[in-house]
């Protein structure tokens, strides 16, 4: 089957790469589902409790602006249902192949052409790449001796069993992840014992979470300007939060800790638990979270905390390191997703038959911008290496993202340039200033280990400036930053498998 433009995923980054190709008049373009419906993260994520812990109205397209939230914070089922309703009201679901899961991609040297290879067989032929995957879709599961012989159910936060009926049950918790943090105290009310074994405390931050009348959503909806008005108060009031994570003004964390530090001594009773939930590093090193009833969960008599660690798992349940066997009907998994080496799962091969996973390995997750790869011409990502945000909405750099990406396919056009890549002084350039800047912010001098690190230390997942900082460095290509070629042939011979004779503009 043969594209100019692949798109992979259908999460907030293909739907929004979608509709930035369409508004540009660029239709020749088809993504790639692996499920049956959109969604992504918001689709597969079904665990009790799940709901972003970003503002509603900012957790949203700012060209599809949604005045019915029905709270600050919106839960799953209503985040799906705004992305279901804006597939369907701009006309993306015409260009979907569901179904359909990229087992790999492989640059076509001679054609200039992007291979697409399926899990049902399906081969996809495109000019251009690009990446919407997405890095919270991968489930981790610790390796834990024994895990195999547990005889009950046991299933991650991200993949749900909503078969198993929790009610009356024993139920072993592992890990203490933004997921955890939602479901514990709702499963906690139907569970007989809950055990939560914990490795770090998270900090977690009272949530201010309020329904959303509907005078306030009639206003959203019938005063012009009203909901884009909020929207930008609540963009300015999360991007201030970037002084205190940067490094900036250490006096405000300090000052959050102290509200998070009461905010434990409030919620829990007993001084041991209260000890242990409280975090020993700076508040940002890791995610920070939230929630108005995670702490005091642990009032209950039924709840346990344990902390000594994970030894092996049993077929009766769980042991921890000092011997004790914690017996369980069930165990969930509530320990994230692989997010750094996702990377490791994407079987890309570009130029010269370069991996981009072994490539990746060797030298560190680097890209330019996020977005493009030295050795991967016309392969675009979206939401790549250090553009993720621990302040404000990622759906604000995915839009950035999109623009740039078209702005990119219309500087080949004006060059008549058949591929386009970054340069590698570009490339490293580009890494060295945020290398040198994460590390100045708390994630590298909080004094904790994180999944925004690597496997050498290297922060290679927040983005560490100002989000309006990326906006102004990807508002335009730098023609300097990049090689590209231009073939000389007509457009029907880019379908067939002829060499080219590519010349540097």
């Amino acid at each position: 089957m043969t594209q100019d433009i692949v798109i992979i995923g259908t999460g907030f980054s293909g739907m929004g790469m979608a509709m930035k190709l369409e508004e540009a008049g660029r239709d020749d373009f088809v993504i790639l589902e692996k499920a049956d419906e959109v969604g992504g993260t918001w689709r597969d994520n079904t665990y009790p409790g799940c709901e972003c812990d970003v503002p509603s109205h900012m957790y949203s397209f700012s060209y599809e602006l949604n005045p019915h939230w029905s709270k600050s914070f919106s839960g799953q089922a209503e985040i799906w249902d705004y992305m279901r309703k804006v597939a369907d009201e701009r006309g993306i679901r015409k260009r979907i192949h569901f179904g359909k899961e990229v087992v790999g991609a492989h640059w076509d040297e001679e054609r200039e052409r992007w291979k697409i290879d399926t899990a049902d067989g399906d081969v996809y032929d495109a000019r251009v790449l690009v990446a919407g995957v997405g890095g919270l879709h991968i489930p981790h599961i610790p390796e834990i001796e024994g895990a195999d012989t547990f005889v009950g159910p046991r299933f991650h936060s991200a993949e749900w069993d909503h078969s198993v009926d929790l009610t009356g049950k024993r139920i072993a918790v592992i890990g203490t992840g933004a997921s955890a943090i939602q479901f514990v105290p709702i499963i906690a009310e139907q569970a007989a014992q809950l055990t939560l074994f914990q490795r770090t405390p998270p900090w977690v931050l009272p949530k201010n979470d309020r329904p959303i009348g509907p005078v306030r959503q009639t206003l959203f909806a019938k005063v012009p300007g009203a909901n884009r008005a909020y929207r930008d108060v609540l963009y300015w009031a999360l991007e201030s939060r970037a002084i205190t994570f940067n490094g900036h003004v250490p006096a405000f964390l300090r000052w959050a800790e102290k509200i998070v530090a009461a905010h434990i001594r409030r919620q829990v009773k007993d001084p041991e638990t209260r000890a242990k939930l409280t975090p020993d590093y700076r508040l940002g090193c890791k995610r920070v979270l939230q929630s108005n009833d995670y702490y005091k969960t642990f009032n209950e008599d039924h709840v346990t905390l344990e902390t000594t660690g994970i030894a092996k798992i049993v077929p009766e349940g769980v042991v921890d390191r000092d011997g004790v066997l914690h017996e369980a009907d069930v165990i969930v998994y509530g320990t994230g997703f692989h997010v750094v080496d996702a990377f490791d799962h994407l079987n890309f091969t570009g130029r010269g038959g370069t991996d981009l996973g072994r490539l990746f390995a060797e030298q560190g997750v680097e890209t330019y911008l996020g977005i493009t790869v030295h050795r991967f011409p016309n392969l675009y990502f979206m939401l790549g290496p250090n553009t993720a945000l621990g302040h404000n909405s990622v759906v604000f750099m995915i839009e950035q993202q999109a623009k740039y990406i078209v702005r990119a396919l219309d500087e080949m056009d004006r060059l008549r340039a058949t591929t386009m890549e970054p340069t590698k002084v570009a490339q490293d350039a580009y890494n060295a200033d945020i290398q040198e800047r994460v590390k100045k912010g708390i994630w590298t001098q909080g004094g904790c280990t994180s999944w925004y690190l690597d496997s050498q230390g290297n922060n290679r997942t927040i983005w560490p400036k100002f989000t309006f900082q990326y906006w102004w460095e990807t508002r335009s290509v730098r023609e300097q930053d990049y090689v590209f070629t231009r073939a000389r042939r007509t457009d029907s011979d880019l379908r067939e498998p002829t060499p080219p004779e590519a010349a540097t503009v």
